[in-house]
Protein backbone atom coordinates (compact mmCIF):
# COMPACT_ATOMS: atom_id res chain seq x y z
CA UNK A 1 0.00 0.00 0.00
CA UNK A 2 2.72 2.15 0.90
CA UNK A 3 4.24 1.99 -2.43
CA UNK A 4 1.35 2.36 -4.67
CA UNK A 5 0.98 5.72 -2.65
CA UNK A 6 3.66 6.72 -3.09
CA UNK A 7 3.98 6.04 -6.88
CA UNK A 8 0.53 7.78 -7.15
CA UNK A 9 2.02 10.65 -5.62
CA UNK A 10 5.44 10.80 -8.18
CA UNK A 11 3.07 10.82 -10.84
CA UNK A 12 1.12 13.21 -9.73
CA UNK A 13 4.26 15.57 -9.04
CA UNK A 14 5.36 15.07 -12.52
CA UNK A 15 1.77 16.09 -13.56
CA UNK A 16 2.05 19.29 -11.89
CA UNK A 17 5.49 20.28 -12.96
CA UNK A 18 4.75 19.30 -16.86
CA UNK A 19 1.61 21.92 -16.45
CA UNK A 20 4.02 24.47 -14.89
CA UNK A 21 6.31 24.37 -17.47
CA UNK A 22 3.67 24.53 -20.14
CA UNK A 23 2.45 27.34 -18.56
CA UNK A 24 5.28 29.45 -17.83
CA UNK A 25 6.36 28.52 -22.15
CA UNK A 26 2.85 30.19 -22.99
CA UNK A 27 3.64 32.89 -20.80
CA UNK A 28 6.49 33.92 -22.30
CA UNK A 29 5.44 33.20 -25.84
CA UNK A 30 2.55 35.86 -25.25
CA UNK A 31 5.04 38.31 -23.94
CA UNK A 32 7.69 38.20 -26.76
CA UNK A 33 4.05 38.50 -29.16
CA UNK A 34 3.01 41.66 -27.37
CA UNK A 35 6.06 43.15 -26.78
CA UNK A 36 6.14 47.18 -27.22
CA UNK A 37 9.06 48.98 -28.52
CA UNK A 38 10.05 52.50 -29.23
CA UNK A 39 7.85 54.70 -31.52
CA UNK A 40 9.68 56.88 -33.89
CA UNK A 41 9.01 58.74 -36.78
CA UNK A 42 11.58 58.56 -40.05
CA UNK A 43 12.02 59.80 -43.29
CA UNK A 44 13.16 58.52 -46.65
CA UNK A 45 16.75 58.75 -47.56
CA UNK A 46 16.43 60.59 -50.95
CA UNK A 47 19.12 62.77 -53.62
CA UNK A 48 17.47 66.37 -53.82
CA UNK A 49 18.48 69.71 -55.06
CA UNK A 50 20.06 71.54 -51.84
CA UNK A 51 20.17 75.55 -51.71
CA UNK A 52 21.98 77.68 -49.59
CA UNK A 53 20.63 81.55 -49.29
CA UNK A 54 21.73 84.22 -48.02
CA UNK A 55 18.75 87.32 -46.84
CA UNK A 56 19.41 90.47 -46.04
CA UNK A 57 17.69 94.14 -46.17
CA UNK A 58 17.68 96.15 -49.33
CA UNK A 59 16.72 99.81 -49.87
CA UNK A 60 14.86 101.01 -52.96
CA UNK A 61 17.04 104.55 -54.66
CA UNK A 62 17.07 106.47 -57.51
CA UNK A 63 19.56 108.81 -59.08
CA UNK A 64 16.37 111.30 -60.04
CA UNK A 65 15.36 112.89 -56.75
CA UNK A 66 16.19 115.92 -56.35
CA UNK A 67 15.23 119.14 -54.15
CA UNK A 68 15.69 122.08 -56.57
CA UNK A 69 16.69 125.33 -55.56
CA UNK A 70 16.98 128.87 -56.78
CA UNK A 71 20.89 129.53 -57.58
CA UNK A 72 20.53 133.34 -56.90
CA UNK A 73 18.82 134.96 -54.48
CA UNK A 74 15.72 137.01 -54.66
CA UNK A 75 11.79 136.85 -54.26
CA UNK A 76 9.74 134.22 -55.61
CA UNK A 77 7.52 135.43 -58.10
CA UNK A 78 5.59 132.59 -59.32
CA UNK A 79 5.34 128.58 -59.25
CA UNK A 80 4.63 127.28 -62.05
CA UNK A 81 3.64 123.72 -61.23
CA UNK A 82 1.48 122.22 -59.20
CA UNK A 83 2.21 118.67 -56.49
CA UNK A 84 1.66 115.58 -58.70
CA UNK A 85 2.25 117.16 -62.10
CA UNK A 86 4.09 115.39 -64.86
CA UNK A 87 7.01 117.72 -66.08
CA UNK A 88 9.76 117.53 -69.08
CA UNK A 89 13.57 118.20 -68.74
CA UNK A 90 13.93 121.65 -69.28
CA UNK A 91 10.28 122.85 -68.84
CA UNK A 92 9.84 126.20 -66.51
CA UNK A 93 9.10 125.48 -62.44
CA UNK A 94 9.64 128.96 -60.66
CA UNK A 95 10.21 132.19 -61.42
CA UNK A 96 12.77 134.27 -59.08
CA UNK A 97 12.30 138.30 -59.38
CA UNK A 98 15.28 139.38 -61.29
CA UNK A 99 14.02 142.91 -61.49
CA UNK A 100 16.95 144.70 -60.58
CA UNK A 101 19.23 142.64 -62.61
CA UNK A 102 16.95 143.73 -65.43
CA UNK A 103 18.15 147.00 -64.97
CA UNK A 104 21.39 146.56 -64.17
CA UNK A 105 21.72 144.50 -67.97
CA UNK A 106 19.63 147.78 -69.73
CA UNK A 107 22.21 150.14 -68.03
CA UNK A 108 25.01 147.55 -69.25
CA UNK A 109 23.46 147.65 -72.70
CA UNK A 110 23.68 151.17 -73.01
CA UNK A 111 27.42 151.79 -71.60
CA UNK A 112 27.99 148.94 -74.46
CA UNK A 113 26.32 151.19 -77.05
CA UNK A 114 28.48 154.03 -76.22
CA UNK A 115 31.66 151.95 -75.87
CA UNK A 116 31.12 150.68 -79.51
CA UNK A 117 30.67 154.37 -80.73
CA UNK A 118 33.85 155.09 -79.30
CA UNK A 119 35.66 152.21 -80.70
CA UNK A 120 34.69 152.90 -84.16
CA UNK A 121 35.58 156.60 -83.98
CA UNK A 122 38.76 155.38 -82.97
CA UNK A 123 38.93 152.95 -85.95
CA UNK A 124 38.40 155.23 -88.42
CA UNK A 125 40.93 157.82 -86.79
CA UNK A 126 43.29 155.31 -86.84
CA UNK A 127 42.52 154.17 -90.64
CA UNK A 128 43.34 158.25 -91.44
CA UNK A 129 46.74 157.75 -89.56
CA UNK A 130 45.23 160.07 -86.92
CA UNK A 131 44.57 159.24 -83.30
CA UNK A 132 47.24 157.00 -81.35
CA UNK A 133 47.45 152.81 -80.85
CA UNK A 134 46.95 153.33 -77.10
CA UNK A 135 43.54 155.15 -77.63
CA UNK A 136 42.30 152.47 -79.98
CA UNK A 137 43.00 149.27 -77.70
CA UNK A 138 41.44 151.18 -75.02
CA UNK A 139 38.54 151.41 -77.03
CA UNK A 140 38.61 147.73 -77.70
CA UNK A 141 39.04 146.67 -73.97
CA UNK A 142 36.09 148.36 -72.75
CA UNK A 143 33.85 147.01 -75.47
CA UNK A 144 35.61 143.43 -74.97
CA UNK A 145 35.13 144.19 -70.93
CA UNK A 146 31.21 145.40 -71.25
CA UNK A 147 30.45 142.45 -73.27
CA UNK A 148 31.63 140.17 -70.87
CA UNK A 149 29.83 141.38 -67.94
CA UNK A 150 26.81 141.96 -70.13
CA UNK A 151 26.65 138.02 -70.81
CA UNK A 152 27.84 137.21 -67.16
CA UNK A 153 24.95 139.49 -66.12
CA UNK A 154 22.60 137.74 -68.69
CA UNK A 155 23.46 133.83 -67.11
CA UNK A 156 22.39 135.53 -63.70
CA UNK A 157 19.34 136.88 -64.79
CA UNK A 158 18.60 133.17 -66.86
CA UNK A 159 19.52 131.53 -63.54
CA UNK A 160 15.75 133.29 -62.21
CA UNK A 161 14.06 131.25 -64.55
CA UNK A 162 14.14 128.13 -62.59
CA UNK A 163 13.94 124.99 -64.76
CA UNK A 164 13.79 121.03 -64.53
CA UNK A 165 16.73 119.31 -64.97
CA UNK A 166 15.24 115.80 -65.89
CA UNK A 167 11.72 114.72 -66.92
CA UNK A 168 9.63 113.37 -63.75
CA UNK A 169 6.52 114.16 -61.43
CA UNK A 170 7.00 117.09 -58.97
CA UNK A 171 6.38 115.23 -55.76
CA UNK A 172 6.44 118.38 -52.94
CA UNK A 173 6.04 122.00 -52.98
CA UNK A 174 7.92 123.63 -50.13
CA UNK A 175 7.95 127.80 -51.15
CA UNK A 176 5.71 130.04 -51.33
CA UNK A 177 4.68 132.61 -53.96
CA UNK A 178 6.40 136.20 -52.81
CA UNK A 179 9.04 134.36 -50.81
CA UNK A 180 12.59 134.92 -50.23
CA UNK A 181 14.48 132.01 -51.81
CA UNK A 182 17.81 131.36 -52.22
CA UNK A 183 20.23 128.37 -52.94
CA UNK A 184 19.80 126.66 -49.31
CA UNK A 185 16.11 126.99 -49.69
CA UNK A 186 14.42 124.42 -51.38
CA UNK A 187 11.51 125.43 -53.96
CA UNK A 188 10.18 121.73 -54.31
CA UNK A 189 10.98 118.07 -54.83
CA UNK A 190 11.33 116.31 -58.36
CA UNK A 191 11.30 113.00 -58.35
CA UNK A 192 11.71 110.22 -61.59
CA UNK A 193 11.13 106.62 -60.31
CA UNK A 194 10.35 105.26 -64.08
CA UNK A 195 14.08 103.57 -63.55
CA UNK A 196 15.16 102.84 -59.51
CA UNK A 197 17.96 100.95 -58.00
CA UNK A 198 18.07 98.39 -55.42
CA UNK A 199 21.06 98.11 -53.05
CA UNK A 200 22.33 96.05 -50.19
CA UNK A 201 24.98 95.05 -48.10
CA UNK A 202 25.91 91.99 -47.80
CA UNK A 203 29.01 90.24 -45.57
CA UNK A 204 32.30 89.75 -46.40
CA UNK A 205 32.41 86.05 -45.77
CA UNK A 206 30.56 85.94 -49.78
CA UNK A 207 33.34 87.47 -51.65
CA UNK A 208 33.96 85.78 -54.67
CA UNK A 209 30.67 84.28 -54.76
CA UNK A 210 28.46 86.71 -55.22
CA UNK A 211 29.06 88.13 -58.89
CA UNK A 212 27.79 90.31 -61.67
CA UNK A 213 24.54 87.81 -62.87
CA UNK A 214 23.84 85.84 -59.94
CA UNK A 215 19.87 85.94 -59.75
CA UNK A 216 18.40 87.44 -56.59
CA UNK A 217 14.76 87.47 -55.12
CA UNK A 218 13.68 91.04 -53.71
CA UNK A 219 9.89 90.74 -51.74
CA UNK A 220 8.54 94.20 -49.65
CA UNK A 221 7.24 92.62 -46.21
CA UNK A 222 6.07 96.28 -45.18
CA UNK A 223 4.17 96.94 -48.59
CA UNK A 224 1.30 94.96 -50.18
CA UNK A 225 3.26 94.09 -52.79
CA UNK A 226 3.30 89.90 -51.84
CA UNK A 227 4.63 89.06 -55.16
CA UNK A 228 8.73 88.47 -54.94
CA UNK A 229 10.47 89.52 -58.01
CA UNK A 230 13.52 87.73 -59.72
CA UNK A 231 16.16 90.37 -60.49
CA UNK A 232 20.22 89.85 -61.31
CA UNK A 233 22.79 91.85 -59.84
CA UNK A 234 24.13 94.48 -62.22
CA UNK A 235 27.26 96.10 -60.26
CA UNK A 236 29.30 94.31 -56.92
CA UNK A 237 31.18 96.88 -54.95
CA UNK A 238 35.07 96.48 -55.16
CA UNK A 239 35.10 98.10 -51.50
CA UNK A 240 34.55 97.02 -47.95
CA UNK A 241 32.98 99.37 -45.33
CA UNK A 242 35.67 98.77 -42.39
CA UNK A 243 32.62 99.36 -39.76
CA UNK A 244 30.09 96.73 -40.70
CA UNK A 245 32.64 94.90 -42.84
CA UNK A 246 30.02 94.56 -45.65
CA UNK A 247 30.40 94.90 -49.48
CA UNK A 248 27.51 96.55 -51.65
CA UNK A 249 25.62 95.11 -54.46
CA UNK A 250 23.22 96.67 -56.67
CA UNK A 251 20.75 96.36 -59.46
CA UNK A 252 18.95 98.00 -61.54
CA UNK A 253 14.87 98.06 -62.17
CA UNK A 254 14.16 99.93 -65.39
CA UNK A 255 10.02 100.54 -66.26
CA UNK A 256 8.94 101.25 -62.84
CA UNK A 257 5.44 101.41 -62.21
CA UNK A 258 5.56 100.93 -58.43
CA UNK A 259 8.59 100.83 -56.35
CA UNK A 260 9.67 104.15 -54.58
CA UNK A 261 12.77 105.47 -53.51
CA UNK A 262 13.71 104.48 -49.49
CA UNK A 263 10.87 101.43 -49.69
CA UNK A 264 12.41 98.68 -47.73
CA UNK A 265 13.35 95.10 -49.41
CA UNK A 266 13.95 91.84 -48.50
CA UNK A 267 16.83 90.11 -50.89
CA UNK A 268 17.38 86.73 -50.87
CA UNK A 269 20.46 85.03 -52.85
CA UNK A 270 21.21 81.54 -53.01
CA UNK A 271 25.07 81.41 -52.99
CA UNK A 272 25.22 77.37 -52.86
CA UNK A 273 23.51 74.83 -54.49
CA UNK A 274 23.92 71.14 -55.01
CA UNK A 275 22.42 67.54 -55.54
CA UNK A 276 22.79 65.26 -53.05
CA UNK A 277 21.39 63.57 -49.76
CA UNK A 278 19.72 65.83 -47.90
CA UNK A 279 17.90 65.02 -44.66
CA UNK A 280 16.30 67.21 -41.58
CA UNK A 281 18.66 68.89 -39.60
CA UNK A 282 17.26 67.81 -36.53
CA UNK A 283 17.96 64.11 -36.96
CA UNK A 284 21.62 65.19 -36.37
CA UNK A 285 22.96 63.59 -33.29
CA UNK A 286 26.65 64.70 -32.23
CA UNK A 287 28.68 61.95 -29.84
CA UNK A 288 31.40 63.04 -27.21
CA UNK A 289 34.05 63.59 -29.79
CA UNK A 290 31.30 65.82 -31.28
CA UNK A 291 31.58 63.61 -34.48
CA UNK A 292 28.02 63.53 -36.28
CA UNK A 293 25.84 60.84 -36.52
CA UNK A 294 22.66 59.65 -37.79
CA UNK A 295 20.45 56.43 -36.56
CA UNK A 296 19.10 54.57 -39.51
CA UNK A 297 15.88 52.49 -39.14
CA UNK A 298 16.33 49.56 -41.19
CA UNK A 299 13.30 47.45 -41.88
CA UNK A 300 12.80 44.06 -40.16
CA UNK A 301 9.61 42.35 -40.89
CA UNK A 302 6.71 44.02 -38.41
CA UNK A 303 9.74 46.23 -36.81
CA UNK A 304 12.82 48.26 -37.71
CA UNK A 305 16.14 47.80 -36.21
CA UNK A 306 18.37 50.43 -35.24
CA UNK A 307 21.59 51.18 -36.91
CA UNK A 308 24.58 53.84 -36.08
CA UNK A 309 25.90 55.68 -39.26
CA UNK A 310 28.33 58.14 -39.05
CA UNK A 311 28.17 61.37 -41.39
CA UNK A 312 29.86 64.97 -42.44
CA UNK A 313 27.60 67.87 -42.83
CA UNK A 314 28.61 70.27 -45.81
CA UNK A 315 25.53 72.64 -45.78
CA UNK A 316 22.60 73.51 -43.64
CA UNK A 317 19.77 75.93 -44.47
CA UNK A 318 16.14 76.07 -42.90
CA UNK A 319 15.97 72.64 -40.94
CA UNK A 320 17.42 71.06 -43.63
CA UNK A 321 21.34 69.96 -43.79
CA UNK A 322 23.16 68.32 -46.90
CA UNK A 323 25.26 65.33 -45.65
CA UNK A 324 27.80 62.92 -46.92
CA UNK A 325 27.92 59.40 -45.53
CA UNK A 326 24.61 57.66 -46.67
CA UNK A 327 23.30 56.03 -49.49
CA UNK A 328 19.50 55.29 -50.67
CA UNK A 329 18.04 52.42 -50.24
CA UNK A 330 15.53 50.71 -47.99
CA UNK A 331 16.21 52.32 -45.26
CA UNK A 332 15.21 55.52 -43.14
CA UNK A 333 16.67 58.36 -41.21
CA UNK A 334 15.34 58.60 -38.03
CA UNK A 335 14.13 62.08 -37.29
CA UNK A 336 12.07 62.17 -34.37
CA UNK A 337 12.76 59.85 -30.77
CA UNK A 338 16.67 59.82 -32.40
CA UNK A 339 17.51 60.60 -28.82
CA UNK A 340 15.77 57.74 -27.33
CA UNK A 341 17.53 55.06 -29.08
CA UNK A 342 20.66 52.93 -29.59
CA UNK A 343 21.90 51.08 -32.07
CA UNK A 344 20.78 47.09 -32.34
CA UNK A 345 17.40 48.30 -30.54
CA UNK A 346 14.13 47.40 -32.55
CA UNK A 347 11.46 50.24 -33.21
CA UNK A 348 8.32 51.03 -34.07
CA UNK A 349 7.37 53.61 -37.23
CA UNK A 350 4.87 56.21 -36.66
CA UNK A 351 2.84 56.43 -39.77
Amino acid sequence: MKIERYLTLFIASIVLLTSCNSSEKGESKDTESDRVYSLVTVAPLKEELFQHKIRVQGDIITDYDAMISSEMGGQLRSIKVKEGQKVKKGQLLAVVDASILASNIEELKTQLRHAEYILDKQEKLHQNGLGSEIELESARNQVKALKAKLKSMETQRGKSMIKAPFSGIVDQIFAKQGQMVGPQSPILRLVNNETVDLVASISEKYVGQIKVGTPISVTFPDSRIDTAIVLKITSVGNYINPINRTFRIRTTIKNNDFLLPNMLAEVTITDFEKKGIVIPEKSILKDAKNKDYVFLAMPRGAYYEINKKYITVEKSYQGKSLVQGLETGNHFVVVEGAKGVYEGDKVRVKK
